[in-house]
């Protein structure tokens, strides 16, 4: 409510009645009356709305995604941008950084009771001062005129400018005052004011990672089954002559507009996955060789990485019949360990000997030169003979967060492992997920 209608209305004994009614905000425009405009601030807009309209013109950016550019981007890195975009951050006030400016002025007094003014129906001008408060801020400025759910019946009133707040003040030069109690309460009302949005902030952004993630998987998961039924047909698929080929991304600044991730519309090639729950019964094999190097540690002692190698292979092929093979070539180099479903690679490993960080991460550059499908689940075994376990785990981690083709880490329940996605060399949404297992071999 900004604006107070009084009318006069006669009564039914005959008396005056006098009714003050206040308007909303859109009424007020009616009246020609625009709290921006007089300066008011918290009062113009609705913070609710107006977090709302973000919501759901960043998720209709999902919708409106050509179709292979969405399936062939990484859903994390799409719903990282997403999020971003969405996201807000709220005022923060840099008083640290304030300053004032002050002018002579001529002011209008006609209005002043402490004065005798015959005629007020013209402006009475003085010589005066006029003070100006600047006070930096950081933050959307367009969140000044934005109200909150909360209010009081006098908000505010200052200018905003670029990315400043000018409060103002000004005197007759003949009755001066000291206004630095008025600064400190109008600063302490713009801040009450700035607190009270803060949990719409909140909570807005809060929400936005579940229905970023939501948003996409609903439209991946609908055009993949329409990708599916199409497939079926056994028709070959027109493509647009218009459609783009490719997408570049400008390089993102701090606090830059976000960019979509790089992608291509080529169309969407399904490719062999593995099932997580194969891929950690796997890993559950390999793990349990370390209880049996503890159980039988003379018959590992002199062991060098191809004997080692044909240990872990015995395990595995003893569950998935046969499957693994050794020294396998896939791409443009030899695995370790490569386990086959059909014609495809579903998982590869890499043993290693810890010899170093340097030697760790040609480890991961020859993984990624064997990798050749999006959501290849690999593994790299270290064996470390005669170091402080300690130490090639510390080796281990800040080697793979340090290379050029890292990602993230994910969570993973093992104490000497690690678990990263990765993504493959030249291909930002071709991501891989590589375990890293580190094995004490007796000395």
């Amino acid at each position: 409510m900004h604006l107070s209608l009084i009318s006069v209305v006669p009564s039914e004994s005959g008396q005056i009645a006098i009714m003050i009614r206040l308007l909303p905000r859109e009424r007020c425009v009616m009246f020609g009356f625009s709290p921006k405009s007089e300066g008011y601030l918290f009062s113009s807009t609705s913070l609710v709305d107006g977090l709302a309209h973000r919501r759901s013109t960043t998720l209709a950016e999902v919708e409106s995604l050509d179709a292979n550019r969405l399936l062939n981007t990484a859903p994390d890195d799409l719903v990282a941008y997403l999020v971003e975009k969405a996201s807000v951050e709220p005022i923060v006030l840099r008083k640290q950084d304030w300053y004032a400016d002050s002018k002579e002025v001529q002011i209008d007094v006609r209005y002043d009771r402490n004065r005798y003014i015959r005629d007020s129906s013209r402006p009475v001008l003085i010589a005066g001062e006029r003070i100006e408060v600047h006070v930096p801020f950081d933050g959307p400025a367009d969140f000044f005129y934005a109200q909150s759910n909360q209010m009081t019946t006098n908000p505010p009133r200052a200018k905003v400018v670029g990315s400043e707040l000018i409060l103002e003040f000004q005197y007759a030069a003949d009755s001066p005052r000291e206004i630095r109690p008025e600064v400190d309460r109008l600063l302490s009302s713009i801040e009450t004011y700035l607190s009270w949005q803060q949990p719409l902030i909140d909570a807005h952004n809060s929400s936005m990672p579940s229905m970023a993630r939501q948003a996409v998987d609903t439209r991946r998961e609908r055009l993949l089954a329409q990708s599916q039924r199409t497939a079926a047909l056994g028709i070959p698929i027109r493509q647009r002559s218009d459609a783009p080929k490719t997408y570049a991304v400008p390089t993102a600044r701090r606090k830059a507009a976000p960019t979509l991730p790089a992608a291509t519309s080529k169309p969407y090639q399904p490719e062999p996955t593995w099932a997580i729950d194969q891929y950690e019964h796997a890993l559950k094999i390999v793990q349990d060789m370390s209880l049996v190097m503890e159980r039988s540690p003379a018959a590992f002692k002199t062991m060098d990485e191809e004997a080692l190698r044909q240990a872990f292979l015995m395990q595995l092929n003893a569950q998935f019949e046969g499957k693994a093979t050794g020294e396998t070539f896939n791409m443009s180099g030899k695995t370790d360990i490569l386990l086959r479903e059909g014609e495809r690679n579903v998982f590869i490993a890499e043993c290693k000997f810890w010899k170093g960080p340097k030697a760790f991460g040609e480890a991961i550059d020859q993984l990624l030169r064997y990798t050749t499908w999006r959501d290849s689940k690999t593994a790299i075994l270290v064996f470390n003979r005669g170091v402080e376990t300690s130490r090639v785990l510390a080796g281990v981690d800040a080697t793979a967060q340090a290379h050029e083709n890292f990602k993230k880490r994910v969570s993973y329940p093992h104490e000497s492992g690690f678990r990263y996605v990765f993504h493959q060399v030249g291909d930002a949404n071709r991501e891989l997920i590589i375990t890293v297992l580190v094995f004490h071999v007796p000395s």
